[in-house]
């Protein structure tokens, strides 16, 4: 098992900074690759990015290129999203997720799902 627990969801203004954290306790963190999904209000849930487990490959989805930067530290078992730039349309309920495949977790069918954190971005 692998618990997830995510943090630093909050209010920012539209073009503001959030930098959330996720902490992993339980099995090998480094034997995971780690990612961040969203949930918006009335849709379903998206991949926002994901690293592998060394943190040798990055992906984002389009929407976020640019603005978000995934990335991971194995000695604390924890994988952080920087966020800027935000917009309103970043709004949304955070996960973080672990699996041991990447392409699972970029389909959403990771094994392993923290609660979330909400990110509000006002326009």
């Amino acid at each position: 098992q692998v618990q997830l627990v995510e943090s630093g969801g909050g209010l920012v203004q539209a073009g503001g900074s959030l930098r959330l954290s996720c902490a992993a306790s339980g099995r090998t963190f480094s034997n995971y690759a780690m990612g961040w999904f969203r949930q918006a209000p009335g849709k379903e849930r998206e991949f926002v990015a994901a690293i592998s487990w060394n943190g040798g490959s990055t992906y984002y989805t389009d929407s976020v290129k640019g603005r978000f930067t995934i990335s991971r530290d194995n000695a604390k078992n924890m994988v952080y999203l920087q966020m800027n730039s935000l917009k309103p349309e970043d709004t949304a309920i955070y996960y973080c997720l672990a699996d041991g495949s990447t392409l699972r977790l970029r389909a959403g069918v990771a094994d392993y799902w923290g609660q979330g954190t909400q990110v509000t971005v006002s326009s």
